[in-house]
């Protein structure tokens, strides 16, 4: 996924910051994160620093890499008490490039996924870490989203059901999907429970999309990457959180190699992270495995669709959607009490 700014691109920024009041010189584009869907960069602005989220260059998939509708969800969020960054200008694709765009305020403070930042040690900070992500989500899931506008942001009827068919859909775009992945499928489709709720579900929770304080202790100072953002379960995203949880003896799946900082001596179990969440929202957590394995599932059918794209080299490793139906197994042995 590689795309460059020119003369031509640069211009066109800056006219649009000097528009919103935010230009402060050259804005120069800087890319960060290692992310390998929307495109970021730590720009100039009036006052400091911004973010800049864009999408790679088209073509894109239909709904792919909505950065205007993560905007929308951001400034939502805004005055609530969920930690997000301030969105300072939005752009639809034409107006400025030839994608949509958004520059949000920029949050500094570390960003930790398989170690530590200097500021924390495991022993001291690590129970605090993964209670303010439990925190944290559980914040976001009790926010009213009717209240805050997004009442056409999602469908939570039947949601559990409609998710599963769409990514079955994205599975079958492969004539021949592995066997792996459709028995994986069929078992969660013969399980599927009743929704446990609704609320603003992040679908992307973990580690790696959030920032933090910058010393001891650790705060949860932002969530980033709400692009896959809707209104549905919240225990979706919870069992996306579980699924990404490494535990020390486990195979790791690749989102937990991208949080491997908490399997250090300090760190709470899985159970504790989740009972911690349980006992802040009051949810009944009978149903969990089936979101565990359904998140370990899709991402299993997400990088397998990557790895057949062979458009970016991070998705190349064969052995990825295999680790993560190993995680959806072990989470499948204990939907509705049954032994796999």
């Amino acid at each position: 996924m590689s795309w460059e700014w020119d003369h031509a691109t640069l211009e066109a920024l800056e006219r649009f910051l000097q528009t919103r009041g935010l230009l402060d010189g050259s804005p120069a584009p800087r890319r960060i994160g290692d992310g390998h869907s929307n495109l970021t960069y730590l720009i100039r602005v009036r006052g400091g620093n911004a973010v800049l989220r864009r999408p790679p260059p088209p073509p894109l998939p239909k709904g792919a890499n909505d950065v205007v509708r993560e905007a929308k969800v951001i400034k939502a969020l805004e005055g609530r008490d969920v930690p997000v960054p301030k969105v300072l200008a939005t752009a639809d694709a034409g107006d400025v490039l030839d994608v949509p765009f958004y520059v949000m305020q920029h949050v500094p403070g570390p960003i930790m996924t398989d170690r530590l930042a200097s500021a924390f040690t495991a022993a001291r900070d690590g129970r605090a870490i993964a209670f303010g992500l439990a925190d944290g989500l559980a914040k976001l899931h009790a926010v009213d989203w009717r209240a805050a506008g997004l009442e056409d942001f999602g469908q939570p009827k039947d949601f559990n059901a409609r998710h599963l068919k769409r990514l079955e859909g994205l599975m079958n775009l492969n004539p021949t999907p592995p066997s792996w992945l459709t028995g994986m499928a069929a078992h969660l489709r013969s399980t599927i429970p009743t929704e446990s709720g609704d609320a603003i579900v992040h679908n992307d929770f973990r580690l790696g999309n959030v920032i933090w304080s910058e010393t001891s202790p650790p705060r949860l100072l932002a969530i980033l990457d709400w692009e896959l953002a809707t209104i549905g379960d919240p225990l979706l995203d919870l069992g996306y959180a579980a699924c990404c949880y490494p535990v020390p003896g486990e195979q790791l799946n690749p989102t937990q190699e991208l949080s491997a900082a908490m399997l250090a001596d300090g760190f709470p179990s899985r159970e504790e992270f989740v009972a911690r969440y349980a006992e802040t929202t009051g949810r009944d957590m009978s149903t969990l495995p089936w979101y565990a394995a359904m998140a370990a599932w899709k991402l299993a059918v997400l990088y397998d669709y990557q790895h057949r794209l062979a458009r970016d080299a991070y998705y190349e490793d064969a052995t990825q959607a295999p680790r993560f139906i190993a995680t959806a197994e072990r989470f499948a042995r204990f939907i509705s009490g049954r032994t796999r």
